[in-house]
């Protein structure tokens, strides 16, 4: 029996008995997609179809109870030998709960193939399914804060090789030096679902090179996370934007990489797509040209030849040169060696900069974008930063006319679409979402915005406390931790998410989201999922 469940306008979860019919149901949607599909996040025991338009999401709600999900005959998977030194900290542990010695847990580990059922929550990070039930254990009761590149690990009924250092509450049992993640490679995943796995004892590495960890943990607070991109930001071009100063945080964004969620990979690309859009129209650039979005202000920029430039998004004050005042949402010519300033937004959070041509950064799967989350994409920018600029001079698209974007009174109201988890919360708490208010936390960032309930108010009351199996999770998704303070995921989220959410903010609102600061109050308003 599929269920459905809608997850915000665009996005559909479908519920399945099992593993097998999960595997089954995403093979046939990921080679016969349904019309407008454009992304398919399988995960234990569900499977997020995500769509162009909340009408073709409307009508594949209805559509997928058709499809077959009965398991697809078997084909030559393509088979992954991976050697473990079997030395993990919680390998003891592990022979503990599962009644085992160590040896045999070993023995169990390399005695089968494990499918790669699904992708994770980073890139390169799969879901191994075994066939010995002796090794199902649970997570650790305390994740720990940063787990180590090439720790090889259970839990529940699954094994994965974590492909980066990232924080994690797996049972570690071993080390390798398997590289899951490569931009050097054709398939930069070295594990796809579908392949098969194995698995070999060894006494030690022979090449000791573990995958890199792309930077390690980083703040959660104002500050966004720093990327440890894949590729640094340095041009020998006349033609460029010379770093100055980057303020509190100054990032490459585009549009973003859709289409490579199954292997964990976010969309990302700027976190208010109306106001880099809007940068973009106003020197005439097509809407998915790469610009600067700028963390609350502070960036400075000198000019490199001449260029025309705008600045959208947050409205902010901007001086030419510490003289000749520029206003936000109106483009204006940045003439050589002329030093542009950013001051800090008057409302608002993200600033974005435009220059006519385009920032020309070297895509990474198809994106220019930062990738905060997932270490994709150009560096942050750092003083003495050379951005290359793009050629203008075969762009036919006039600059576009001024406008000044209305502010939003306080507190914003963002519009939401029920569920998909709404049911696994006290009768009446999505009347208490809507009714109260809420802050702004400054444990905030590009994966999400984390809410406080306002004074007088209180968290959201789960009825159901049973841990829910990672699933697929979209942007504006509003997850629900263990505290009742909701997390509002924005550009960056993970691919899948462990806690249920209650309600998803309305894609028409998701710039505002992206806008909000510290501090600020929000509320939010259910609408229709076809509005």
């Amino acid at each position: 029996m599929i269920g459905v469940r809608r997850a915000g306008e665009r996005g559909v979860l479908v519920e399945l008995a099992s593993l097998d019919e999960v595997m089954a149901f995403h093979a046939r949607v990921a080679a016969d997609p349904l019309p407008g599909q454009v992304e398919q996040v399988a995960a234990a025991r569900t499977v997020l179809l995500m769509f162009r338009s909340a009408r073709q999401a409307a009508a594949a709600a209805d559509a997928v109870r058709a499809v077959d999900a009965s398991p697809v005959a078997e084909s030559e998977a393509r088979a992954i030998d991976i050697d473990v030194v079997y030395d993990g900290d919680d390998l003891d542990a592990v022979a503990e709960l599962t009644g085992l010695s160590r040896e045999s847990v070993i023995a169990a580990h390399t005695s089968h193939a494990w499918t790669a059922a699904f992708g994770g929550f980073a890139p390169g990070f799969a879901y191994l399914a075994g066939e010995d039930e002796r090794l199902r254990v649970p997570r650790r009761e305390t994740p720990r804060t940063a787990v180590p590149a090439g720790s090889v690990a259970l839990a529940g009924e699954f094994s994965a090789v974590y492909p980066r250092s990232s924080p994690g509450g797996w049972q570690l049992i071993g080390r390798t030096d398997a590289r899951m993640w490569d931009l050097g490679r054709e398939h930069p995943a070295l594990v796809a679902p579908g392949d098969a796995v194995q698995f070999r004892a060894v006494r030690e590495l022979v090449q000791g090179s573990a995958a890199p960890s792309h930077g390690g943990s980083a703040e959660n607070r104002l500050k966004e996370p720093e990327s440890s991109a894949s590729r640094r930001i340095v041009s020998t071009s006349e033609r460029a934007l010379e770093v100055v100063a980057p303020g509190l945080q100054s990032l490459i964004q585009d549009l973003g990489r859709p289409g490579h969620a199954d292997l964990g990979v976010p969309v990302s690309g700027a976190a208010d797509r109306v106001g880099a859009a809007e940068a973009n129209r106003l020197v005439g650039n097509p809407a998915g040209s790469a610009v600067v979005e700028s963390l609350f202000g502070g960036l400075t920029v000198r000019a490199a030849g001449d260029h025309v430039v705008a600045f959208a998004g947050a409205e902010a004050p901007a001086t030419i040169d510490d003289d000749e005042l520029v206003r936000s949402g109106a483009p204006f010519l940045l003439r050589d060696g002329e030093t542009l300033a950013i001051g800090m937004p008057e409302a608002g959070l993200r600033t974005y900069l435009a220059v006519r041509g385009g920032i020309d950064a070297e895509p990474v799967l198809g994106s220019r974008s930062t990738d905060t989350l997932s270490g994709l994409g150009p560096d942050p920018l750092a003083p003495g930063a050379r951005v290359a600029t793009g050629d203008s001079s075969g762009i036919g698209t006039a600059v576009g006319e001024p406008v000044t974007r209305a502010r939003d009174a306080e507190p914003v109201t963002l519009r939401i679409v029920p569920g998909p988890r709404n049911d696994w919360f006290d009768a009446g708490e999505l009347a208490h979402l809507q009714k109260a208010a809420w802050t702004v936390s400054n444990e905030s960032n590009r994966v999400g915005v984390r809410l406080a309930p306002s004074e007088g108010s209180r968290p959201l009351r789960r009825s159901d406390d049973r841990e829910l199996p990672s699933e697929g999770v979209v942007a504006g998704s509003l997850q629900v931790p263990p505290s009742g303070e909701p997390v509002l995921f924005l550009a960056d989220h993970p691919v899948t998410g462990g806690y249920p959410v209650i309600a998803v903010v309305s894609v028409a609102d998701l710039s505002r989201a992206a806008q909000l600061r510290p501090g600020e109050r929000v509320r939010f308003r259910a609408v229709s999922e076809r509005s």
